[in-house]
């Protein structure tokens, strides 16, 4: 495993914990439906967070296991600060991680 491939899983890692610390880890899954959204971030049946915990994260644990090219572009910080620029949350340290993943992807 390359030593981006480590860096990515190690940036999940954080990204769930920083989740699972703001409350907004889920223990149900959206339905099917929700989750084969066509739209960017499937932003028409899930909420961000629950668009990392369900998709991204689990999509990017596929391609590490599965050795699969990782995306080339990924801008989720954007996306990230958008949703919680509206909520009295303390986001900051998930945006950091997400700008991480961002710029590691990029790369």
């Amino acid at each position: 495993m390359s030593h981006k491939h480590i860096a990515v899983a190690e940036i999940l890692m954080d990204i769930e914990k920083e989740l699972r610390d703001l409350r907004l880890w889920e223990f149900e899954s959206p339905s099917p439906e929700a989750l084969a959204s066509t739209q960017p971030f499937a932003i028409d049946t899930l909420n961000f967070p629950q668009w990392l915990q369900f998709i991204f994260i689990p999509r990017l644990y596929w391609m590490l296991e599965q050795r699969a090219p990782l995306p080339s572009v990924s801008g989720v910080k954007p996306m990230a600060e958008e949703y919680f620029s509206v909520l009295n949350v303390n986001s900051a340290a998930l945006i950091l991680h997400l700008n991480r993943i961002d710029t590691l992807l990029s790369e």
